[in-house]
């Protein structure tokens, strides 16, 4: 019999698969300090958790016959990832369980938002009968721009649809394809905010989308607009979005989520008059609780069993031999992965990577893993990827994987050379391990270089003409920014070339801007590792 400690509140109907097995036992007791766990885990083969109960390492050293922990929701950040797998146990969470939820909830601020229903509601229940002030607009025949076309993303264009509406949509891995058979005309942001009626974002929050609508896009944007947030608060400038409501470039805006959670009291959204909110309910169902719990239940029964189960979270295992050899590099592949993904510009179709040396005599899956992490969380989140779920995500998202070995690589012992192919262009990178130095890019397309893939990076594409360093440097120095190290790569003398300059902090936009203007210069790029 496997026996499963429940430590966190789960509905029972969520558990009842597990209840109901043959094999298994439930045990559930809530509510229990690190030190009450620690005693009693021994005896158990699984533990399933919501977000009360922190999973340490210490529990875990303590629970000698744990298989499994299960997260009966989205997030593992209560659960000690590392420490699950040196302890060999598999971490799993249900990441598809409020998808549904999530939308209808965005679906309900659209129409909320169109119809001025809580304002209304207020007046109305206040006594004033007020018809004038809450003239509406209909849904039918208006564009809703949808920036992230994920699960959620993609189940709200298809209600949107439904109700006539024509979506434009924005996602770093939606191909054309795909893009049309759901009925959604590919766009860049720009192009949204300036044609869109309705707005609703559901990309996660990552130092790429963090205030991707911010001032710029509301200079530019449709008046009359109205803007949906139910995905992370920060992905949409609250000041700047409350100034262009003042202004009337915004009609309105319905937020689920804040920067700042719980917002502050004073915070300029609580009490503006076209501005409808909600604290953070998008997952808030009956249904969603169940469907977690379930989701989970049913791995964790998968894994007791020894059956295939998906929505791992941690490493899989990997034999003693050859994690040791393969192990030093898992940091350089990730890092070689977001690096390319910062300076490739458009909709990701293909990762190819190319294992050459020692390393093409092991089994390269999980160093792919970790190539695929770095590529895919540029665009995703870190909190959304890991070395588990990367390959799955790749594969929902249309990405062709291709892996390439060889046992020759000229000048290095082992190399890792990764090409990234998006509709718009195709851009390669390599990187190796150097005894005494550690992880180094050593090409950036054809050029050679020799940096430590760390910090901030500005790489610059220029022509090999005299004079460009200094310009370069002289723009930085009086924008104090200042410059740690410098590579300069070329294939030829008075040809193309490659700048790579470290930074001791992240370069201004509007620097970034200047350096592009100085003349030679084709292209500036900053990446953050």
């Amino acid at each position: 019999m496997y026996k499963v400690l429940v430590s966190d509140p789960i509905s029972d109907h969520g558990l009842q698969q597990l209840a109901e097995a043959k094999d298994v036992v439930v045990d559930k007791q809530t509510g229990l300090s690190e030190d009450e766990i620690v005693a009693i885990v021994g005896q158990y083969d699984a533990l399933l958790v919501r977000s009360q109960t922190k999973v340490t390492e210490r529990i875990m050293e303590a629970g000698t016959n744990l298989k499994v922990i299960g997260r009966a929701g989205v997030g593992v950040d209560n659960i000690d990832l590392d420490a699950a797998t040196t302890c060999g146990i598999v971490v799993i969470n249900a990441p598809d369980g409020n998808t549904i939820t999530t939308c209808e909830h965005t679906f309900a601020m659209m129409m909320a938002l169109a119809r001025h229903i809580p304002q209304a509601y207020r007046k109305t229940v206040e006594g004033v009968w007020d018809r004038k002030s809450f003239v509406g607009v209909e849904l039918r025949g208006k564009t809703l721009g949808v920036l992230g076309l994920g699960r959620i993303g993609t189940e709200v264009a298809k209600r949107a649809i439904a109700f006539g509406m024509t979506i434009m949509g924005f996602d770093p891995f939606m191909s054309e394809e795909r893009a049309e058979k759901l009925g959604i005309k590919l766009a860049s942001v720009d192009e949204i905010v300036r044609s869109a009626d309705f707005m609703t974002v559901h990309t996660p929050l990552t130092p790429e989308t963090r205030h991707m609508i911010s001032k710029p896009q509301f200079d530019v944007m449709k008046r009359g607009m109205r803007i949906v947030n139910c995905a992370r608060g920060g992905i949409i400038d609250e000041l700047a979005l409350v100034e262009a409501i003042d202004e009337g470039i915004v009609a309105g805006a319905a937020f689920d989520v804040f920067e700042e959670e719980p917002p502050r009291a004073d915070h300029p959204f609580l009490k503006h008059p076209k501005i409808i909110v909600t604290p953070h309910l998008g997952a808030s169902t009956i249904e969603a609780q169940e469907n977690v719990a379930i989701d989970v239940s049913e791995q964790v029964l998968n894994i007791l069993r020894d059956e295939p189960f998906r929505n791992a979270v941690n490493m899989p295992p990997v034999p003693a031999e050859v994690l040791n050899k393969i192990q030093p590099y898992f940091n350089l592949c990730e890092k070689l992965g977001l690096s390319l993904a910062q300076i490739t510009e458009g909709a990701v179709q293909e990762i190819k990577i190319n294992y050459s040396g020692d390393l093409a005599d092991f089994d390269m899956n999980p160093l792919t893993r970790y190539v695929l992490k770095g590529v895919l969380s540029h665009h995703l989140g870190k909190e959304q990827v890991n070395i588990v779920n990367a390959t799955h995500l790749a594969k929902q998202r249309g990405v062709a994987v291709v892996i390439e070995k060889s046992t020759a690589a000229p000048t290095f012992t082992n190399l890792v050379t990764i090409t990234l192919k998006t509709k718009d262009e195709e851009r390669w990178l390599s990187g190796t391990l150097l005894a005494g130095y550690g992880e180094r890019i050593v090409r950036f397309g054809p050029y050679p270089v020799d940096i430590a893939p760390t910090g901030h990076i500005l790489l610059i594409s220029h022509n090999d003409k005299p004079g460009i360093i200094g310009k370069v440097g002289t723009l930085l120095g009086n924008n104090d920014v200042n410059i740690a190290t410098m590579q300069v790569g070329r294939t030829d003398i008075g040809g193309s070339a490659v700048m790579l300059l470290t930074v001791d902090k992240p370069t201004p936009k509007d620097v970034l801007l200047e350096l592009g203007k100085l003349p030679e210069l084709k292209r500036v790029r900053e990446i953050t590792l």
